[in-house]
């Protein structure tokens, strides 16, 4: 059994997942609390966020964050990749830095 607090909505429900007998959720106030339960345990996933180094702007560094969540454990090997990037300025909230980081389907957005 294993406990994890719920970070999908404000409440913070505290969750409990069986993991041996079929990844069953109880603690959660919703539907969407149970899956997380679950999905965390089975295959986490996180949506990355960072900064970039930009030239040209009025700030040395952007903001950017993946369109949706990436398998927890290439958040490295994305942070690494994400800390190569050097833009020129200017660049439209959303574009497109980084398509398909790390082949997961996910874009590193603006």
């Amino acid at each position: 059994m294993k406990e994890l607090v719920c970070i999908v909505c404000p409440r913070g429900c505290r969750l409990r997942v069986d993991d041996e007998n079929g990844y069953r959720v109880t603690g959660n106030s919703c539907p969407r609390g149970a899956e997380y339960g679950a999905n965390e345990l089975q295959h986490p996933t996180r949506v990355l966020t960072t900064t970039v180094c930009i030239a040209g702007g009025i700030h040395r560094r952007l903001p950017v964050r993946t369109n949706r969540p990436i398998p927890k454990e290439l958040l490295g090997a994305a942070m690494e990749q994400a800390a190569a990037v050097r833009l020129q300025a200017p660049v439209a909230a959303g574009q497109v830095i980084v398509a398909n980081l790390l082949g997961t389907g996910a874009d590193l957005i603006a």
